[in-house]
């Protein structure tokens, strides 16, 4: 095959030219995010129990659910909360699980249920994870009432879902529209009606239907029914009641129509202006750019043809913060891959350079085309991994070109030297490829959600290496040996003379520090170690803090507002007056830094807060749209505690934090988990917790999701009630039409749904006067006050009651400054010093770290199997190699000594360690294998030769030098763009960078020094000792290179 490729004159470029397109072909396809899609595994049901309390939905929701869906196969986790009106089970599914079978599961055991209260709706069952957001636009419109600006928002939302590249949107800034009926308590004790009478007869009243079709001899009709109220004129003017003497009473006479919205503090604010949003989100298949550049298109157009004082602005936009950072990744790539070519320029000449130089480009594009295939997308990840791809796929080729190069020196035609040359090397380089794939493929086994996040690492690199195979065996030597048959036409330039003379200094210095080395090979193995353990130590000490994955740098910012229950709208509203003017002295600090305003737009959003399962006056979110991470110096780390302390102090809040939408891959910094029966226990134990995590330093935002809910009157019949005409089910139909309401229908007008719902009309002022004065009307019509039949108790239940596992559960959120703590070290030493004390007082508790630690935890222990396995794997290779066991334990050794430099490197950068730098280590020991595995049957040759074991070694480091030094300097040359960069975007990606760049230094010294070092002690201790077949092999090997 090889013989084929390099002689056949076109058989090399079509390859080439195959791959090439393939993989431009493929381009256009991959979708391109931040992260790669995370499936969650999580299927929801939500069932609503209008007008319920928590308590009600725990009971009569959540108690059912849970044990319809008990035993249901791959279940991981069961988690169910009752809120106010609705009840939601959310069922995790174990990984190895078939996720559309799992919601079959729990649809048909869903639907088994028959013990549901009265008054509750269908289920709705749907899976988590399927969308993700890209933009928001916000309607602002001066002098349009709310029911007029979202009839501006239904219309905008039909236009953008009329792009092709949107799939889905939705409005919001509103709560339910509604043509509320408020019926006065007079007129119903006049003409004896209930609420429920009253909806009944309009019901009966306004109709549209179809009736039937009539047939004449010439035509068909079809006839309509049409006495639909769709206004609150119409409705007003809809005959209810005929009177005796002929008259007729018309629902207006006896209500009030009024058209408006469920919950009028459920609105949001862009710049001080009430706006309409329609939330843009994408299916996990469709492209993020693609569509906010379709979208921002859109607005562009509207805003140039909008009147004054009406405009669309995209906020929360999640899209630009997409490409900014994958132009940094491409930033860097580029520029990497410039300074690799450099560095190779500096040992060959030009043709040979490019030829080499050229496989990368083939090789990605290749990878690209597999990305395509097995839907991975354009990421930050991906294109990391390519990244690190460089310096690996940089070896195969130094190494087969050298091979090539030499058999050209020894006097063969540049087609002999070519074929030879490669063939020669062939089995060396298809076990460091297998090598690096068993290494590389150790990452696959990472689990949880940043198991998924860094899981496409391995597949890109596998697909990428695979090429690279394929490039370097088949299509290399054939463009090597046009190289070698023009070699001739030009001297080598003075310069490269120079350079060629300084390095053969420098190789015969490093190899005279080798001999030294062997030397004194017990100090320089001693030496290694030392430094493995102390390396080892500054991570256990905790001078090298751990922390799951690096924190990112966003484009938003929130301050997320949580007053106890029944705070007026007014003092929410004060706070965020106050807020905003803060946020705006917050920027005047920092503004001399910046080319731009710092804040773009500020959108408040009441009744809203991301860390409360609540909704009502007593919530607001400020949120700020901050200038994008490219354009802007300020980091969100600096803004936030001075505009948390120009805020100040708040008396009377329950909760005030700062911080950003978004926790990254690892989940919360602080999340512990109480499980229990008792709610009571769970709120002291709960309390207590968070008073000792507010006494480490760095540690803020603290919060459970246990609070006291509104405040409730209890109803319960007196003896009696039923001689009176009343029972229990009558009173609560009653009282449940009066305040809860009694719904009519739905209607829908120009695309908008609409409720029609009857009430008691009943001011705020008067509200208590009216529950006190409440008529019940009996069997027989007649009106009884509700205060003669029945007592009325105030009290008051949960905001929300959690269960997990039948269990009920309080959890405790929390985020920590990674500059003044680390969580590990926080929640490991609270686990320590409180959790005993705490479960010892109360022996029903159970508590659980989640979060960050649950995640990292769960990838940790999945990264070190599939790394253990990995290495089982490479030795058992190596041993086939090699037709022993000793020398695999040479080669292996060097793995766990290249991450000192890993962890010195951190060090040295001031970083913490985290899951990405890990993964930057398993990828630097396929390098450090591939290195040692080369110098080993060196060490062979050179015995084979006659040199004793010493010499042999001290020699292999001089023979070997320029290919190690060569891999190490194009793959330190490929990642330093990145390591040096200072933007904000990058804070991600810097540890994994620095574990390769740092661990290839030090791997480049313990491979050329410490690895003769081992072996000459492994032959004092008589471990190692050739066999004539084993000096065989490598002089086969090795011979072609002198």
């Amino acid at each position: 095959m090889i013989r084929y490729f390099v002689s056949h004159p076109t058989a090399a470029n079509i390859l080439m030219l195959a791959i090439i397109a393939l993989g431009l072909v493929a381009l256009p396809s991959l979708n391109k995010e931040t992260f790669p899609k995370i499936d969650l595994n999580q299927v929801q049901v939500t069932v609503a129990y209008p007008g319920a309390s928590p308590s009600d939905v725990e009971e009569g929701i959540c108690n059912p659910l849970e044990d319809a869906t008990d035993g249901i196969s791959f279940t991981k986790e069961q988690r169910c909360e009752a809120r106010d009106n609705f009840g939601m089970l959310t069922m995790e599914m174990q990984e190895n699980g078939e996720i559309r079978q799992f919601i079959d599961d729990i649809k048909s055991a869903v639907d088994a249920i028959t013990q549901f209260p009265e008054n509750t709706e269908d289920p709705v069952i749907k899976e988590l994870g399927r969308t993700e957001p890209v933009v928001t636009v916000a309607i602002t419109a001066k002098n349009l009432s709310s029911p007029e600006l979202k009839t501006l928002a239904e219309y905008y939302r039909d236009r953008l879902l009329a792009l092709p590249q949107v799939s889905i949107v939705t409005v919001s800034g509103f709560s339910t529209h509604q043509l509320n009926v408020l019926v006065k308590s007079d007129a119903m004790l006049q003409f004896d009606l209930s609420i429920q009478d009253i909806a009944d007869l309009i019901k009966s009243q306004a109709l549209e239907l179809p009736v039937g079709i009539l047939k004449s001899k010439d035509t068909s009709y079809q006839i309509r029914f049409d006495n639909a109220r769709k206004t609150a004129a119409e409705l007003a003017s809809l005959v209810i009641i005929n009177t005796d003497k002929g008259g007729e009473i018309r629902l207006g006479d006896i209500a009030t129509i009024e058209d408006q919205f469920e919950n009028l503090e459920e609105r949001v604010e862009l710049d001080g202006k009430q706006a309409a949003l329609l939330k843009v989100t994408k299916n996990t298949s469709d492209d993020t750019i693609t569509i906010f550049d379709s979208v921002q298109e859109f607005v562009d157009q509207e805003n140039a043809r909008l009147p004054d004082g009406t405009k669309l602005t995209l906020t929360q936009d999640a899209a630009s913060i997409v490409k900014d950072r994958l132009q940094l990744i491409l930033k860097n790539a580029w520029q990497g891959l410039l300074l690799a070519t450099l560095a190779l320029l500096l040992f060959f000449n030009y043709r040979y350079t490019f030829w080499i130089a050229l496989g990368l480009p083939v090789s990605f594009l290749g990878g690209l085309a597999v990305m395509s295939t097995l839907g991975i997308s354009i990421n930050m990840i991906s294109m990391v991994a390519l990244l690190m791809a460089i310096g690996i796929l940089m070896d195969d080729a130094i190494v087969l070109s050298e091979s090539i190069s030499h058999e050209y020196n020894q006097g063969k035609s540049p087609m002999e030297a070519a074929i030879s040359g490669t063939q020669k090397v062939a089995r060396g380089v298809f076990s460091s490829f297998i090598t690096s794939a068993l290494l590389f493929g150790s990452l696959l086994f990472m689990k949880g959600d940043m198991g998924q996040v860094m899981g496409v690492l391995p597949v890109v690199l596998l697909a990428v290496l695979t090429f690279s195979l394929l490039e370097a065996f088949l299509i290399l030597p054939h463009h090597l040996k046009h190289s070698l048959e023009h070699s001739h036409e030009k001297k080598k330039p003075q310069w490269r003379n120079v350079f060629d003379a300084n390095f053969l200094k420098l190789r015969d210095r490093f190899t005279s520090f080798a001999q030294t080395a062997i030397t004194y090979r017990y100090i320089t193995v001693g030496i290694a170690f030392a430094l493995f353990i102390l390396s080892i130590g500054m991570l256990a000490t905790g001078t090298i803090k751990f922390k799951a994955f690096p924190d990112l740098e966003g484009n938003r910012l929130e301050a997320r507002i949580l007053y106890p229950q029944g705070t007026p709208l007014a003092k929410t509203e004060a706070l965020v007056e106050k807020l905003i003017a803060a946020a705006r002295k917050t920027q005047d600090q920092f503004q001399k830094n910046e080319s731009a305003p710092l804040i773009k737009n500020i959108q408040v959003a009441y009744s809203e807060n991301g860390d409360s399962s609540e909704s009502g006056a007593h919530l607001a979110t400020v949120n700020l749209d901050i200038l994008d991470t490219e354009l802007r110096h300020t980091s969100l780390a600096d803004f936030t505690p001075a505009w948390r302390k120009n805020t100040g102090s708040i008396p009377g809040i329950i909760s005030l934090q700062f911080k950003e939408p978004s926790f990254g891959p690892a989940g919360r910094a602080i999340e512990i988990q109480l499980r229990g029966n008792d709610l009571s226990e769970l709120s002291k134990a709960s309390y207590e917790i968070q008073n000792w995590l507010l006494g480490y330093d760095g540690v803020s935002n603290i919060l459970d999701d246990l609070r006291p809910g509104k405040p409730q009157y209890k109803v319960t019949l007196l003896p009696g009630a039923l001689a009176a005409g009343v029972n229990a089910k009558m009173v609560s139909a009653q009282l449940r039409s009066a305040y809860q309401g009694a719904k009519v229908n739905d209607i829908y007008k120009n695309r908008e749904a609409y409720e029609i719902n009857v009430k008691l009309d009943s001011s705020l002022e008067n509200a208590l006067a009216d529950f006190d004065d409440m008529i019940i009307f009996s069997k027989t019509g007649q009106s009884i006050p509700l205060v003669s039949v029945a007592t009325i108790e105030e009290y008051r239940d949960y905001a929300r009651i959690g269960h997990v596992d039948h269990k009920r559960v309080v959890n405790i959120f929390g985020n920590i400054d990674s500059a003044k703590a680390n969580t590990s070290e926080v929640l490991n030493d609270t686990k320590k010093r409180l959790f005993p004390e705490l479960q010892q007082r109360y022996p029903d508790l159970t508590i659980s770290l989640k979060g960050e630690v649950e995640s990292s935890a769960e990838t940790n222990n999945s990264i070190f199997t599939g790394f253990f396995l990995a290495l089982t794997g490479v030795f058992l290779l190596l041993s086939l190699q090699f037709k022993n066991y000793r020398e695999p334990i040479v080669v292996m050794l060097n793995i766990p000594l290249a991450l000192i430099g890993a962890i010195f490197g951190h060090y040295i950068m001031g970083l913490d360690f985290t899951m990405p730098s890990m993964i930057g280590f398993v990828s630097l020991a396929g390098v450090v294998v591939n290195d040692s595995i080369l110098l080993v049957e060196f060490v062979k040759y050179r015995v084979k030769e006659g040199m004793v074991l010493h010499d042999a070694a001290s020699q292999a480091v001089h023979d070997r030098f320029r290919a190690i030094f060569l891999t190490s300097i194009t793959t330190i040359a490929g990642m330093a763009p990145l390591l040096l960069e200072t933007s904000l975007q990058a804070q991600v990606l810097i540890p994994l960078v620095t574990s390769i760049v740092f661990g290839m230094l030090t791997s480049t010294m313990l491979v050329l020094l410490v690895l003769p070092a081992a072996y000459g002690i492994m032959e004092d201790i008589g471990f190692i000792e050739l066999t004539n077949e084993e000096e065989g092999i490598a002089a086969e090997e090795v011979a072609h290179l002198g």
